[in-house]
């Protein structure tokens, strides 16, 4: 754990503010949901919650199959990071976080397919170049995208199939987010 030497106190009403520059860096902005934990040592220890991490799991069954369907690499984002992946660059990719242009289609909550190889990097760290991205949403608010991903053995272009295929995840996703 990293000390910053802020020091706050807790208000009559239990709260506590997070300073500008923490949630700055952090990109905690208002409104955003937080997961509480505490340790055997008396810490109390704030997490941004994701909702589509929770379904990691599934995530990962999920992409295994839309790369085997697809032919293309796919990932499960969240709104910040890739948290399940499968195809070429797996170990790689995962954990590393969206690119502005994933986080920017994600926004928009619009689907984006590549047309005359026009891709996207998925990943500020790795180069890595997003054919497709499906925004994952729930009650208006977008949680993550499902992404298929051009790969080394990929050299054909993105079918409608295969974009139907990861809106129909995203689909799924959303549909989970809501029940």
């Amino acid at each position: 754990m990293k000390a910053t030497g802020i020091v706050r106190r807790i208000d009559d009403l239990g709260r506590v503010v997070i300073p500008k520059e923490i949630r700055r860096t952090l990109k905690i902005r208002e409104g955003m949901p937080m997961e509480i934990f505490t340790d055997s040592a008396g810490e109390v220890i704030l997490k941004k919650y994701s909702p589509v991490g929770e379904m990691k799991q599934i995530a990962e069954a999920y992409v295994k199959s839309l790369t085997k369907l697809t032919g293309f690499g796919a990932a499960v984002c969240d709104t910040e990071q890739v948290i399940a992946v499968a195809g070429s660059a797996k170990k790689d990719l995962l954990n590393l976080n969206v690119s502005s242009q994933v986080d920017e289609i994600m926004k928009s909550n619009t689907s984006f397919s590549a047309t005359n190889n026009k891709t996207v990097p998925l990943t500020k760290e790795i180069s890595s170049e997003a054919v497709a991205v499906c925004p994952i949403s729930s009650n208006g608010d977008v949680l993550g995208a499902v992404v298929l991903i051009k790969t080394e053995k990929t050299d054909e272009k993105l079918t409608p199939q295969a974009t139907e295929l990861a809106k129909a995840a995203a689909l799924f996703f959303s549909q989970q987010m809501e029940e």
